[in-house]
């Protein structure tokens, strides 16, 4: 059922802070309470956004689950900074959606999902009120009332290609958060994901022009 964990019960291993480790990218964006145990954080408009919400959080050495986005393995989670070793991946729950994600509430430290079409208001606010229980932070992928948070890509782009040549090395996402108590604010900022390597990018060759010719 879990792809690419080996198990669940390493979870308590690690020091329970209240407030788990956030990317820098994003943590100046966030207010001070930032990824607190026992919230809830929507992401909304990029999986590389949720991707960044994830990778602090695991390089702390938390445990992470993604739920519902088949699309997602952890070759992309890996090149994203999320340790795999750490990750529990369930692509289709089905029918099973609910009860899979509680269950991963109770043992991993922060659970993504992405709900089915139709989910009921109630669920939600169950599965909420288990994650501020058992001090896990809970990620709707998608539009989630009640969350304290929610991060919003409103934009994005790709860098690392030039003149058709090159590889795509990261994503610059323009990130609205909103949210209620201090958070009522919204703020918006852009992020870099995964972040540009520090070392300059090696120059691409440039195609060269066809000489020109004298007419007349």
């Amino acid at each position: 059922m879990f792809e690419g964990a080996r198990a669940l019960a390493p979870v308590g291993e690690v020091v329970q802070r209240p407030v788990l480790q956030l990317v820098p990218e994003l943590a100046r964006l966030l207010p001070p309470t930032g990824a607190r145990r026992g919230s809830t954080i929507a992401v909304t408009g990029s999986t590389s956004l949720l991707l960044a919400l994830l990778a602090g959080p695991s390089a702390g050495g938390a445990w992470c689950a993604i739920v519902g986005m088949p699309g997602l393995g952890t070759a992309a989670a890996a090149e994203a900074g999320i340790a795999v070793d750490r990750l529990a991946l369930v692509p289709s729950p089905g029918r099973q959606w609910a009860e899979t994600v509680a269950a991963l509430i109770d043992g991993v430290d922060v659970v993504a999902a992405c709900p089915p079409a139709r989910l009921a208001a109630g669920m939600a606010r169950r599965l909420a009120s288990r994650a501020r229980e058992r001090g896990a932070v809970l990620v709707p992928v998608g539009a989630w009332e009640g969350a304290e948070l929610t991060l919003t890509a409103t934009g994005a782009d790709w860098a690392g290609l030039s003149w058709g040549a090159g590889r795509l090395r990261s994503r610059r996402l323009d990130v609205r958060v909103t949210g209620r108590g201090v958070a009522a604010r919204p703020r918006i900022g852009v992020v870099w994901w995964p972040p540009p390597p520090a070392e300059p990018m090696p120059a691409e060759p440039i195609p060269a022009l066809p000489a020109l010719e004298a007419v007349g």
